[in-house]
């Protein structure tokens, strides 16, 4: 990575050690008011359940729901709190509630920051490229829960596939999956003996249904940027509100969080105008504007036969202009 750019020409030593210095404060303040709203959510969905209004709580809860994984991923870099166990037990409390197992995220994610945008070893792109089906049913959720669901079941049975799980971190990966499968039972038998719709109607479905908004942010990161060993060339920031930048714990900064991983969320918007201050600015996208023109290019023709060494996903506002010397 440091033979395409260089992170000390970013930012010095002493200001990254102010960067990535961590806040209880912070991060409970976040973490607070996440679940606060979560909460806040759940209690209007259970008024409104029976009526037309559960539609749209039922949305709200959901989504709220599924961005719940920005704190799991925050809280497996142990950027949330300043003590690494806290941040271990509230991801292994909000992975079983994602139905992505804690320790199994982490090793895929970890694996995502040292290989990013590498089709061998990145633990998030170990997949095919794209056409325009599959990346449709990847937006919909429905081939992102059957992989989470059956990976879980898979892993929970000694089968480990993924490439990026190393032999000795296999064991903690599969115990895990064999504990939230325990559970994920225990769960359901209450549901049959209580005769109660609960998990269902304030968690399942509702997370279910509203996964592709979380794909949007999922998606927008990496795809259609180049493959190169380069940071600031493989990863994507998103150009949105304040009020998605709470929703997505800051991750809209996600340029800056591929450059230095260990600085807290809170920070990434300083970091972000440091880096643009020696780098120029870092690609960056909208939502909306980014699924228009991914959409159009897969259309055009498949992932695989766009070049992998350019950016084929084109912001339509213009893009980064590389600054820095190779």
């Amino acid at each position: 990575m440091e033979a395409s750019f260089s992170r000390r020409k970013l930012v010095t030593p002493a200001e990254l050690k102010d960067l990535n210095a961590r806040s209880n404060l912070w991060g409970a303040g976040q973490m607070v008011s996440h679940l606060g709203a979560i909460v806040f959510a759940g209690y209007l969905h259970s008024l409104a359940l029976g009526t037309g209004w559960m539609w749209l709580t039922g949305f709200g809860l959901g989504v709220l729901l599924n961005f719940l994984y920005a704190a799991q991923h925050e809280l497996s870099h142990a950027t949330v709190f300043s003590t690494r166990k806290v941040n271990e037990v509230f991801g292994r409390l909000i992975g079983f509630t994602m139905i992505f197992p804690r320790d199994y995220d982490q090793v895929m994610h970890f694996a995502h920051h040292t290989y990013t945008q590498n089709w061998e070893k990145d633990g998030e792109l170990v997949r095919e490229p794209y056409t325009l089906t599959t990346y449709l049913l990847w937006m919909s959720g429905i081939t992102y829960w059957r992989n989470r669901v059956f990976g879980v079941i898979r892993r929970s049975r000694g089968i480990i596939i993924e490439p990026f799980i190393r032999a000795e971190e296999e064991g903690k990966v599969i115990w895990e999956s064999r504990i939230h499968i325990l559970f994920y039972i225990l769960i359901v038998g209450i549901s049959v003996m209580f005769h109660s719709w609960a998990a269902m109607a304030f968690w399942i479905i509702p997370m279910l249904l509203t996964k592709p908004v979380h794909q949007l942010q999922n998606t927008i990161e990496h795809l259609g940027l180049s493959h190169e060993d380069n940071i600031l060339e493989n990863t994507r920031s998103t150009r949105t509100n304040a009020l998605m930048r709470w929703l997505c714990w800051q991750m809209p900064y996600h340029t800056a969080h591929h450059v230095f991983p260990s600085v807290p969320f809170w920070k990434l918007r300083i970091l972000n105008a440091k880096i643009e201050a020696q780098a120029g600015t870092v690609h960056r996208m909208g939502w909306i504007e980014f699924q228009i023109e991914v959409i159009k290019c897969l259309v055009a023709k498949d992932e695989s036969r766009w070049p992998q060494n350019e950016v084929w996903v084109v912001a339509v506002a213009g893009g980064r202009v590389r600054v820095l010397a190779e």
